[in-house]
């Protein structure tokens, strides 16, 4: 309050020497949010929103942070990323919005598939490398009104892509990139792919007539607030996070790095550097669900109970946890996340990691 009286009174004093000169003086007003130097001749009274967006962008609805308005109606991908050892390196999750980690198989002790959700997918140079999808994964892209892109699907999985919100998926048509490993470690998303098949299949490039309230999928924190949610030690430490009972295959980890702010993700024993940018796959958000998982076939693949009411979880940032609830009113519903008190969790601004853990192995779970 106080400095915008004396920016108000600095106001009156320069349109006061400007009629007296009989001409206009320009005026500088800081903007607190970004730091920026805004010149311009309107009165101060026309308050500055410190919780807009700077010019010429808006707020992602998938991490919060600013980028291009002409992104606002681009429909997000949902990359069916490989997670298995000798796919590795991931190419392009370091960039990634939102990534999902779920059980993909029991067959070989429990692999865990990812889904790599991307909003700016054209910034991309390389994201992959790509592998089938499962039913699971096809209903929750649809919380996104996503482009699945994917190669292939379990035979019980297919029937869902006859849904009108499954229909625009891209499978198999992706490059093939020779890295000297088998054929199934070498399909990439590559610049200029997605498009083309977009193009190609005549898919809505923005979103469509089946997408859900995506602009409050997650609740952020205020674009001006000063102190991040959790950022306290009034809250539980979540230094580290130990996921190998959910994922014993992969051995899932993620470690508090305090200089970013961020969690590392660690696959097999060693931190995840991704091959486009040799960049840390980290992540501001952790989501953690506790979830029915079931079998689907006779082949190992799983389904899980995206629709339930009230079931645990865990929200972790900035190296400390709280409690929480989901809730999945139906098919085509957004999974909504609740804090202790039974409000909507707010969470901080960037890219989110969501695992999920089995019910069965949820007590099992590490977090110190």
């Amino acid at each position: 309050m106080k400095k915008r009286l004396i920016a108000w009174m600095c106001l009156c004093l320069l349109f006061g020497c400007a009629q007296e000169a009989e001409k206009e003086e320009e005026i500088i007003i800081i903007n607190k949010v970004n730091g920026e130097i805004i010149n311009a001749n309107v009165e101060l009274r026309e308050a500055i929103d410190p919780n807009a967006p700077p010019e010429g962008m808006y707020f992602s609805e998938l991490t919060g942070e600013p980028i291009s308005l002409s992104l606002i109606d681009q429909r997000p991908i949902a990359v069916m990323v490989d997670n298995e050892i000798l796919a590795y390196p991931h190419y392009g999750l370091a960039e990634a919005d939102v990534v999902y980690e779920m059980v993909n198989s029991t067959h070989n002790n429990r692999i865990s598939r990812l889904m790599v959700l991307v909003k700016d997918w054209e910034a991309i140079e390389m994201l992959g490398s790509i592998r089938s999808t499962r039913d699971t994964n096809i209903d929750l892209q649809a919380e996104w009104n996503s482009i699945l892109c994917h190669d292939g699907a379990s035979a019980i999985s297919l029937p869902r892509f006859s849904k009108g919100y499954a229909l625009e998926h891209i499978s198999g048509t992706f490059s093939r990139v020779q890295n000297g490993k088998a054929i199934e470690f070498t399909e990439f998303i590559l610049q200029g792919d997605v498009l083309n098949n977009i193009n190609n299949f005549g898919f809505s490039r923005n979103y469509n007539e089946y997408k859900p309230n995506v602009e409050t999928h997650f609740q952020f924190l205020e674009y001006s607030s000063e102190a991040e949610v959790l950022d306290s030690d009034e809250y539980m430490v979540a230094n580290n996070i130990y996921l190998s009972a959910a994922f014993p295959h992969n051995l899932t980890e993620l470690h508090y790095n305090a200089e970013t702010k961020s969690y590392d993700y660690y696959n097999y024993g060693a931190i995840s550097i991704d091959g486009e940018d040799n960049e840390v796959q980290s992540y501001k958000n952790v989501i953690l669900q506790d979830i029915i998982m079931f079998s689907t076939d006779n082949a190992g693949h799983v389904g899980y109970q995206l629709v339930d009411s009230g079931r645990g979880g865990y929200y972790i940032s900035n190296g400390h946890a709280q409690r929480i609830t989901w809730t999945k009113n139906d098919e085509m519903d957004i999974t909504r996340y609740y804090d202790e008190n039974g409000n909507e969790l707010i969470i901080n601004r960037g890219n989110t990691y969501i695992a999920l853990v089995p019910a069965e192995v949820w007590e099992a779970i590490g977090i110190d």
